[in-house]
């Protein structure tokens, strides 16, 4: 019944856009030409290197490298396999959807199994450095200081949902023997046990550079066309639905919600933008200077955290590339959303209340002239490593417990 369903709305919806796009010509190819400029002008330069590299990378066995290093903090903490180190490090540092497509080439290799990755994808999948301090706190925001709380907020909530998320999937995995282990006797940090599984790793690809550098070339173009078409696409949507006062509904409806939470209700655009599209929602948060600073800060963090239709629509077309499910990432979306907004709010007193009011956008020049800042930045560098020491540290000492248990020692005998 539910294929039944599915099958005669997708195409009655198909049809509606159909028509309302032909009644709104214009606006349609204004919103085309914009969705195609984000593409061309931000996503490709900054994703297309990057999926580049990490498929050299996969290629010359650097994963199984990383992984056998972070094996013994990612197997405890997150039950994944240490080569799923490799991909948060990836997705933390270049954003969605870079974790859906590193998973499912871990996927493919069966180097990690089907609930594995997707309690991978499901923490892993956040926004990007450059675009939540670049774009939103200053760019947006005019605040450099929201920086530092909206990078705790997103990817400390990120990582709650990662040890959430572990207990996602109890039952055991049937996959093929991978290079990095999960026995708690094994999973120990070895650099000469990490360099011999990059060498295996090597050899089992058996690839010529050249041949390697074309399909990689090959592989993140044909992604980077699924991208901009998807961004094209929810960039036109959104215009029609728009021109049509269609969106009208959903703001009230978002208003009526957000009233009831005693929340201020002009930031229904803001949502209802981030629900589509991350970008417009987060600019979207930052405009209505009436609301105090501290819920447009949460509002931007819901949002940046969801990542927009947009981004889900990437994520699913690249997992249906593997046998990965989309629900525990929907779940996963929802869950790290409340939980960022949640977390804004705790923090914004001892984070943020010495920060001035900001009446305008900062100029770029000026900011590379505050050399003031970097002490502070390079202060929240080092607790960020100490605090993913403190963690391996914790991860070694319960791997170390685990294995000295009775019921362990038996079955090693055995």
């Amino acid at each position: 019944m539910n294929k039944i369903w599915t099958t005669a709305m997708v195409p009655l919806i198909a049809l509606i856009l159909a028509v309302m796009m032909l009644i709104y010509p214009l606006a349609s190819w204004e919103a085309g030409v914009r969705g195609l400029a984000i593409w061309w002008d931000v996503l490709f330069p900054s994703l297309f290197p990057f999926f580049v590299i990490s498929e050299l990378m996969l290629g010359f066995g650097i994963v199984h490298f990383i992984g056998k290093l972070l094996d013994p903090l990612m197997q405890p903490l997150f039950r994944i396999p240490g080569t799923g180190g490799f991909v948060a490090a990836m997705s933390f540092a270049s954003g969605y959807p870079v974790s859906a497509k590193l998973t499912t080439q871990l996927r493919r290799q069966l180097l990690i199994g089907r609930e594995e990755g997707e309690r991978l994808v499901a923490f892993t999948t956040t926004s990007d450095p450059i675009f939540l301090i670049g774009a939103v706190s200053v760019g947006f925001f005019g605040n450099q200081r929201l920086a530092g709380a909206l990078a705790l907020v997103h990817y400390g909530s990120a990582i709650i949902v990662g040890l959430i998320m572990r207990f996602y999937g109890r039952k055991q995995e049937i996959h093929a023997p991978r290079t990095t282990s999960s026995s708690p006797t094994e999973a120990r940090f070895s650099l000469k046990q990490a360099v011999k599984a990059m060498h295996q790793a090597r050899m089992m690809d058996g690839r010529s550079l050249g041949e390697l550098m074309r399909q990689s070339i090959l592989s993140s173009l044909q992604l980077m066309m699924v991208v901009g078409g998807l961004v094209v696409f929810f960039s036109v949507i959104l215009e029609v639905l728009t021109s049509a006062n269609v969106m009208s509904f959903f703001y009230s409806a978002v208003e009526a919600l957000l009233t009831f939470f005693h929340l201020p209700s002009d930031l229904a655009q803001a949502f209802v933008g981030g629900t589509f599209e991350v970008t417009l929602g987060a600019k979207a948060s930052a405009a209505p200077t009436d609301v105090p600073f501290m819920f447009r800060a949460a509002a931007a963090a819901f949002i940046l955290s969801w990542g927009g239709l947009s981004v889900h629509a990437q994520v699913a077309s690249i997992l249906n590339d593997a046998d990965l499910r989309y629900l525990p990432f929907l779940f996963a979306r929802l869950l790290h959303a409340f939980l960022a907004t949640a977390l804004m709010l705790l923090v914004w007193k001892p984070l943020m209340h010495t920060s001035p009011s900001f009446k305008g956008l900062e100029q770029p020049e000026n900011l590379l002239q505050r050399w003031n800042e970097v002490p502070g930045l390079f202060i929240l560098f080092v607790k960020i490593v100490l605090t993913l020491l403190i963690l391996s540290l914790l991860a070694r000492i319960i791997q170390q417990l685990l294995s000295s248990l009775p019921w362990q020692k038996d079955k090693t005998k055995k």
